[in-house]
């Protein structure tokens, strides 16, 4: 039951604010936004292509057999 008390009491002192006393400078700072912008547009990318190939390949898909129909008529 000691030990109980005792982690519940570091717990409640973990969770308490205190100032990290951290300083990041301006240029660590613009290279973490680059990093985190640099993430964000690949994700963006990857699901582009995942979306954008399929339907590109689909539409030339369809043009073709519209093709093919038109020489069919002629």
């Amino acid at each position: 039951m000691r030990g109980l008390t005792i982690f519940i009491l570091l717990a409640g002192l973990a969770l308490l604010p205190t100032s990290a006393m951290a300083y990041i400078g301006p240029g660590l700072g613009l290279g973490a936004l680059a990093v985190i912008g640099g993430v964000l547009l690949s994700i963006l990318v990857a699901v582009f292509a995942i979306v954008w190939y399929p339907l590109k390949r689909a539409r030339a898909k369809r043009r073709e057999a519209r093709a093919q129909g038109a020489d069919a008529d002629s």
